[in-house]
């Protein structure tokens, strides 16, 4: 993500800008809004939703905690999911609220964008894990690590993609019976 994007200069470690991605992404975003489509965002995509919605990344993590172990790693470092979040809402009855994820990036969240409210943190180093969107009756949810890695093993990560496309459904059935109305 190009910290210009969000007024930083960029520091070495920071890899190259994608501007054409960058620009697809807040169209895909603008798109999503407008029409308050529902919105699971995933590594980058939490990156750039949160500095489209005015917040700010930390350009380079160098903590104790490895967050960019790789995609062969299932379970990189702890999250602790926010009590209340839209994300503790996709925790099993009586599962915990800190989970192992998988990690594979080297940027996070240092301010939250406006509208979002964290909802998972790693209980390590304080990295905001998880941010979504404040309105409960739009579905953004946005996390830094993978849970399409981890689909086959992981209830949560299969809970997330669940709720998703249970969105995703109601916001088409709901558009659909707008357009019923208006013909």
């Amino acid at each position: 993500m190009d910290p210009g994007r969000y007024g930083e200069e960029p520091i070495p470690e920071c890899g190259e800008a994608d501007p054409v991605r960058a620009a697809m992404d807040e169209m895909l975003l603008q798109h999503a809004f407008a029409l308050r489509k529902p919105i699971l965002a995933i590594c980058q995509g939490t990156q750039t939703l949160n500095v489209w919605r005015k917040g700010r990344l930390i350009q380079h993590l160098a903590t104790a905690v490895n967050h960019r172990p790789g995609r062969e790693v299932a379970e990189a470092h702890t999250v602790r999911i926010v009590p209340g979040s839209r994300l503790a809402g996709f925790l099993s009855k009586g599962e915990s609220d800190t989970l192992w994820v998988n990690s594979s990036h080297h940027q996070a969240i240092r301010d939250v964008g406006d509208g979002l409210r964290v909802s998972a943190v790693s209980p390590v180093d304080g990295v905001i894990e998880a941010v979504e969107l404040a309105d409960t009756d739009h579905f953004v949810v946005a996390v830094q690590w993978h849970p399409e890695r981890t689909y086959e093993t992981s209830d949560f990560s299969r809970a997330i993609f669940a709720a998703f496309v249970q969105a995703a459904r109601a916001w088409d059935s709901q558009q659909n019976g707008k357009r019923v109305v208006e013909a």
